[in-house]
């Protein structure tokens, strides 16, 4: 007696109707697996505000007028920019009061280890963070009426959560909490008015 086995032939029902499931399975499995995969992969790429917090900052400072301080966003920081008049550069020479008046300590590029510690010497770049605590200090002008610094204060900053006192080129003074001066960021200019922030000529060599 001959046996035989009752298979779906191709092109019956049963056929098509395995076939229709097998697609659909499969199907479920890929969309799971790029499900799953998606998040995982778009985790190395870095978001939009990731992107702004260490781009460059392109800044016209050709309208910036002599004793007029401004102030951009760069990495989250505050800079501040500072068109010296001089009077101010020439209060700079007063060194003796200052805990780092030559900038040995590598609070700034190369190229403004000098005592106006800038490129140009009229325009001050800083970042306007305290380096104690990272407090944000204030601008006092010559003849303030603030008795936390002394009588014959020629301008510049302090910090009012710890008293710390920095010079028109951000030079911290002696005996004060904040270690060090404020730190100049990389930055380097585009042409006479245009300033880039996070960027040197070094590093666009």
């Amino acid at each position: 007696m001959n046996s035989t086995l009752n298979l779906p032939t191709a092109g019956t029902p049963e056929d098509a109707e395995r076939r229709t499931w097998m697609r659909a399975t499969v199907g479920m499995g890929c969309a799971g697996a790029t499900a799953t995969l998606w998040p995982f992969v778009s985790s190395f790429a870095p978001s939009e505000r990731a992107k702004a917090l260490g781009a460059s900052v392109q800044v016209n400072v050709g309208d910036l007028a002599p004793g007029e301080m401004r102030t951009v966003e760069w990495r989250g920081q505050p800079v501040w920019l500072l068109r010296r008049t001089p009077e101010m550069l020439a209060s700079l020479s007063n060194t003796a009061d200052l805990a780092d008046p030559n900038s040995s300590t590598p609070q700034q590029p190369e190229y403004a280890k000098n005592i106006h510690r800038s490129i140009k010497p009229d325009l001050l770049v800083t970042v306007g963070i305290c380096t104690h605590l990272g407090c944000s200090p204030v601008t006092l002008p010559e003849g303030t009426a603030n008795t936390s610094v002394p009588a014959d204060w020629k301008g510049g900053f302090f910090c009012p959560c710890h008293g710390s006192t920095f010079d028109l080129a951000g030079r911290v003074f002696k005996n004060k909490p904040a270690p060090t001066n404020l730190v100049v960021p990389p930055h380097s200019y585009l042409d006479d008015t245009t300033l880039l922030i996070g960027e040197d000529e070094k590093q666009n060599t």
